[in-house]
């Protein structure tokens, strides 16, 4: 049976229960939630009333909502920006360290060129020094040997020039006895006895 009239709390309860769904209470709405009874003017009529009792508090709402809305827009923008910066910053830092890594790379790695030239050019030497010993060592033993045969040379010598020294002494004992015995008379024929007559 249809309802006979319709009052302003009917549609107070309409509305609220709306909101309270987080619907916008508008006059379709509420007159859908009134089951289709009440006329569009009536509704209107009344929702107006309410508003303006309420001061404007939904109005209210829907600003403050809109303004934390936009708060949180710019807010989401603002800390995407900051992000972006700081995201920015560590980039141009880390391009900076891996610049920086890089030279310190380059560095060593002439570094090293340069210490692998010099531990060749010891090493020739070492090589050179070395073969210049050996070259050495042989021909100090090549004198030493040579020294020791000049030696035996020399001792040898001395030696037959010691025996010829003695073979000639000998030589010359001998030849001064022979001399010796040349100037002595034979034997049986010396000097004629005193008182003696020639024969």
């Amino acid at each position: 049976m249809a309802r006979t009239g319709l009052y302003k709390s009917d549609v107070k309860k309409a509305r609220d229960s709306l909101l309270a769904q987080s619907k916008n209470p508008s006059v379709d709405a509420v007159r859908v939630a009134l089951g289709n009874t009440g006329s569009k003017t009536t509704i209107h009529k009344y929702l107006k009333e309410l508003e303006e009792e309420g001061g404007g508090t939904e109005g209210r709402k829907a600003s403050i909502s809109e303004a934390l809305q936009d708060l949180v827009a710019r807010l989401a923008v603002q800390l995407q920006e900051e992000a972006n910066a700081r995201i920015d910053t560590i980039r141009a830092h880390s391009a900076d360290k891996e610049k920086q890594h890089s030279e310190a790379l380059t560095a060593l790695q002439k570094d090293l060129h340069v210490l692998s030239g010099q531990l060749k050019q010891a090493e020739a030497a070492m090589h050179q020094e070395a073969t210049a010993h050996s070259h050495t060592r042989e021909t100090l033993q090549r004198e030493t040997i040579s020294r020791h045969t000049l030696e035996q040379q020399v001792t040898d010598l001395k030696e037959r020039l010691a025996e010829n020294e003695a073979h000639r002494r000998s030589l010359e004992e001998t030849s001064a006895r022979a001399r010796c015995a040349r100037a002595l008379p034979p034997i049986g024929q010396g000097t004629a006895r005193p008182g003696s007559a020639p024969a």
